[in-house]
């Protein structure tokens, strides 16, 4: 006899990573490729002294110093493993077999994984001609037994961000025992004033939670480093079920002195959008699509030939998130990697 393993397991689909190839440009994954903020890589040394102990398993110094910077009560935050482990957390203490949760797509893949573990309906809602969140579908698709909504802005992969009216419109139109989690894992790059900033929502609905992460502008990702900002219940349940002393005590400290780091987060995120910019407007000018974004990357709706221009970049070195039958993801990197993207675009006909 063999050990059993749940049979639904099967169905489970893959978290699927960027690619990196060596000797390639990669530009598959969201990362900044500056790294973490210069004066942010003392505090990492000389934390990385102290890893034979145990890490504050409660953030505690993380967590009074968000709370400060953001002029909210510490009970409404909780510190994850990542942004994506705030996400499983938040399913697990919303949702049973007997629940649904409802997400756009496409969107950020980790929705339908964490899902499906607990066993949740999973209610996707497909994105507007634009590639952007159709929150009036979405809306419209909640039924008596959702428990959880993730609203992805701005919405990784494609890149819009929603507007102030839309989502407050939203926002007044779900029930009150629905949790909304505004994902904003890419606020710093938002340039649209237009855009609302997530953490002021949260202090006006009650039922709403939003999930920040250090992984893309402040360049930690290999640090595994999110927060939540929600109801004060909330985040108690989310700390109940974290996984004792998974928030390291190198990443703890890397993101406090990030916090520290504003002048240098904010040039980077200005320069990363300037060329952003530049980017969307040249691949728009070589004829393709490519959607409004706010985030760090743009997105190209190729469709089923998704993987031929990823494997065309690869042949010229460069390394794109491909989805399959959709899309391909770059991020937008310094101003030498994005020319050595575009260089590579230029020799692809995206009209077939």
């Amino acid at each position: 006899m063999t050990v059993r393993i749940r049979a639904d397991l099967d169905q489970l689909p893959a978290y699927v990573a960027g690619r990196t190839v060596a000797g390639s440009l990669k530009l598959a994954s969201n990362e900044v490729s500056a790294g973490p903020l210069p004066s942010v890589t003392e505090a990492i040394a000389r934390a990385a002294g102290e890893v034979h102990r145990y890490p504050d398993m409660g953030a505690t110094r993380l967590t009074d110093a968000l709370a400060t910077r953001l002029d909210v009560d510490p009970a409404r935050i909780a510190v994850g493993c990542g942004s994506v482990g705030l996400c499983e957390q938040l399913v697990q203490i919303t949702c049973t077999t007997e629940d649904s949760v409802v997400y756009p797509w496409r969107s950020f893949e980790a929705y339908p994984i964490m899902s499906h573990i607990v066993g949740a309906t999973q209610i996707q809602v497909p994105l507007t001609a634009e590639h952007a969140l159709d929150l009036d579908a979405m809306a419209a698709a909640i039924t008596p037994d959702t428990r959880l909504v993730f609203v992805c802005s701005p919405n990784n992969p494609t890149g819009p961000a929603v507007r102030r009216a839309e989502l407050e419109r939203f926002l007044d139109s779900v029930r009150s025992d629905v949790l909304v989690v505004l994902d904003e894992a890419y606020r710093e790059f938002v340039t649209d004033p237009d855009v609302p900033d997530g953490v002021e929502l949260a202090a006006r609905y009650d039922n709403v939670l939003v999930l920040r992460t250090f992984s893309k502008a402040y360049g930690l990702a290999g640090l595994r480093i999110g927060y939540a900002i929600g109801p004060a219940h909330v985040a108690e349940a989310l700390r109940k079920v974290c996984v004792p002393f998974s928030v390291n005590a190198v990443g703890q400290a890397a993101a406090l002195a990030s916090l520290d780091a504003q002048d240098e987060l904010r040039a980077r995120c200005a320069a990363i959008a300037s060329e952003r910019v530049r980017v969307r407007d040249e691949l728009l000018a070589l004829g393709f699509e490519v959607p409004e974004t706010q985030a760090n990357f743009v997105w190209l709706p190729l469709g089923d030939r998704a993987a031929e221009f990823s494997e065309h970049c690869l042949t010229e070195r460069v390394v794109v998130r491909a989805f399959a039958g959709s899309g391909v993801r770059i991020t937008i990197g310094d101003t030498g990697e994005n020319d050595t993207l575009l260089a590579a675009a230029k020799t692809f006909h995206p009209a077939g």
